[in-house]
């Protein structure tokens, strides 16, 4: 497991490296950025972001920026680059912090992306925001998280002490890349999921399935994107496959980008990837009306 972590230590330095800052910068920079926003207060501290926001009027569609990193090592800054790809298209990004394991288990991650998209909800206006365009952008974990926040209604997960007239937790459309979507099948003494999971399958069958998103595909799920590489050995290719294949059954909009001889690291930094999934957001996200651009 020490390796692993390590591992996944190096390939966030990686994305930082090759997705990092590749826009103009200071005044020439066609969005701000506001960093260290608190979304959210738990016992560990507080939970932070970093929001791009794009020069103009607006208001303007967000989209949520969830790192990867095993659910237990990356950092906010892992996807700036693709958060100042999506600020240069005219979305505010929203890069978040979020607990780890193994400290922090499941649900702790899906708990405070929900309470992310809470926030940037409640903060809509302060951050020129559409509140009713949101969508999410994660990759690996991240790719993991934001699926799994598409297709989870409001009832289906309720973190403890959030009342019911809170704002919707709820996407209006997923771009997840290298996305592991299905622990149901996993050998059932398999512990390596055991550090975020609390045990092997056999020892947590409930919490596999409330960890995987496709348990939760249905027709009222929003639009989602996946792209993967074909030779990536970390995350076959065949689970957001047979997601993709169950929500398109369910009559679910969805796109299926493949990066062709691409290994998990690779995949995560292609632009050809992000470009098209940028251009699957603005089909759904991007009104015909006037957004400040």
């Amino acid at each position: 497991m020490r390796i692993k972590h390590t591992l996944c230590h190096w390939f966030s330095i990686a994305v930082i490296v090759a997705l990092g800052s590749t826009a103009a910068c200071g005044d020439d920079r066609p969005y701000d950025i506001v960093r260290g926003q608190v979304y959210v207060q738990r016992e560990s501290g507080p939970l932070e972001a970093d929001v791009y926001v794009p020069h103009g009027k607006g208001p303007f569609p967000a989209m949520l920026v969830v790192h990867g990193g095993a659910w237990a090592s990356g950092t906010r800054e892992q996807l700036a680059g693709a958060a100042e790809k999506l600020a240069e298209n005219g979305y505010v990004a929203v890069a978040i912090s979020y607990r780890l394991a193994p400290k922090y288990r499941f649900p702790a991650q899906i708990y405070d992306c929900q309470a992310a998209v809470r926030w940037l909800r409640t903060n809509a206006e302060k951050f020129t925001v559409d509140p009713n365009r949101i969508g999410g952008f994660g990759y690996s974990a991240g790719g993991h998280l934001v699926a799994l926040l598409g297709v989870l209604s409001d009832d289906d997960f309720r973190e403890d002490g959030v009342p019911a007239e809170a704002p919707s937790a709820r996407l209006e459309v997923v771009l997840a890349g290298g996305a592991p979507c299905d622990f149901r099948s996993l050998p059932e003494k398999s512990t390596m999921l055991a550090y975020w999971l609390g045990g092997s399958p056999a020892e947590q069958p409930e919490v596999y399935k409330q960890a995987s998103p496709a348990t939760y595909v249905s027709a009222d799920d929003p639009p989602m994107f996946f792209f993967h590489g074909t030779a990536d050995e970390l995350v076959p290719i065949r689970s957001p496959k047979r997601m993709v294949d169950e929500l398109t059954g369910a009559g679910v909009k969805t796109e299926f980008f493949e990066v062709p001889d691409a290994g998990h690291m690779a995949a995560a930094i292609n632009r050809e990837a992000l470009t098209h999934a940028v251009m699957f957001a603005d089909h759904y996200l991007k009104s015909t009306s006037a957004d400040g651009q």
